[in-house]
């Protein structure tokens, strides 16, 4: 079976110039933040919006600082890391109601790291039928929401979500 898929927003990417600069180094005053989907920051971490989702929602928790390994944070870092995971789970949970939530970690690139050298947290709500017939018979994935969507829908679950 062949076919086309039409993504002219994908052209864009593909003509652009390619950076070595870390894309999860963002500037710390979060004066940034929207252009990059950022939808939460402390001091510490921050909540970024995976642009290349598996599903909608699929979110990321990162150090500010620039590192690879856990065993390098700080103690009050990697207790802000996964407070932020935490405080994600419960967003995911109120803005989507997924059946479950996948959250992990690629530690290097022979762990499937599409970006080695900065550590980061997906987070990827699931639902039972999510697994439709583009993703088996396609291999492709196909995102019911736009970003722009998700992103503000992500931004005022944060907003609201105590502590």
């Amino acid at each position: 079976m062949s076919g086309h898929l039409y993504s002219p927003w994908r052209l864009e990417y593909i003509l652009s110039a390619k950076s070595d600069t870390c894309p999860f180094c963002l500037k710390e005053d979060g004066s940034t933040d929207e252009a990059h989907f950022v939808v939460y920051r402390t001091n510490l971490s921050f909540v970024i919006l995976n642009l290349y989702p598996y599903n909608n929602g699929h979110i990321m928790v990162i150090p500010v600082r620039h590192t690879q390994d856990m065993d390098d944070l700080t103690d009050e870092e990697y207790t802000d890391l996964f407070g932020c995971v935490r405080k994600a789970e419960r967003v995911l949970r109120a803005a989507y109601s997924p059946d479950g939530i996948n959250i992990g970690m690629n530690l290097g690139k022979a762990a499937g790291a599409g970006i080695d050298s900065h550590l980061h947290v997906h987070l990827l709500p699931r639902w039972s039928s999510d697994s439709n017939f583009m993703t088996t018979v396609g291999g492709t994935r196909v995102i019911p929401e736009a970003f722009e969507r998700t992103y503000h829908l992500l931004k005022n679950q944060f907003d609201s979500i105590e502590e």
